[in-house]
């Protein structure tokens, strides 16, 4: 009974010193606000908020986003995007691997990014490079959390 003890006791505080991974609490849905992209020596600034809409939905290993126009697809600035993939999540390291994209040249590829959370406030910067397409950006994202 002694013996049983003591190794619970030895146990548990070899289970207490163990390191810990912080996750950042990313789950949820989260509403994109703005976006800053920089392709040489361009800078696009996108007001999400004015004409368009645009969602990331995250769980504990996929995401999913959705783009779309305000008009419904009416006029001139109809618009629709969406993708979808799973992700891996290091610290404040964010890759996503796209498998499923409304343009198909960006499926099939990886996205690393740094992840800056305060509050209710989800800021994702990296670089987005698909040679096909001819895209090679530094894309800063700015999202509230919705849920």
């Amino acid at each position: 009974m002694y013996l049983l003890t003591i190794a619970h006791v030895c146990l548990l505080l070899l289970l207490a010193f163990q390191p810990v991974e912080k996750k950042l609490p990313i789950v949820g849905t989260w509403k994109l606000i703005s976006a800053v992209v920089e392709s040489g020596n361009d800078i696009t600034i996108t007001d999400y908020t004015k004409g368009k809409s645009f969602i990331k939905i995250i769980n504990d290993s996929h995401f999913a986003f959705f783009l779309h126009d305000s008009a419904k697809g009416k006029g001139e600035n109809a618009l629709y995007s969406s993708g979808a993939g799973s992700y891996t999540l290091k610290g404040n390291q964010y890759t996503e691997h796209l498998e499923y994209c409304s343009d198909r040249a960006w499926e099939g590829h990886d996205f690393n990014f740094t992840l800056l959370l305060k509050n209710d406030t989800l800021v994702q910067t990296g670089r987005e490079k698909v040679e096909s397409a001819g895209i090679d950006r530094v894309n800063t994202e700015k999202y509230i959390r919705l849920r």
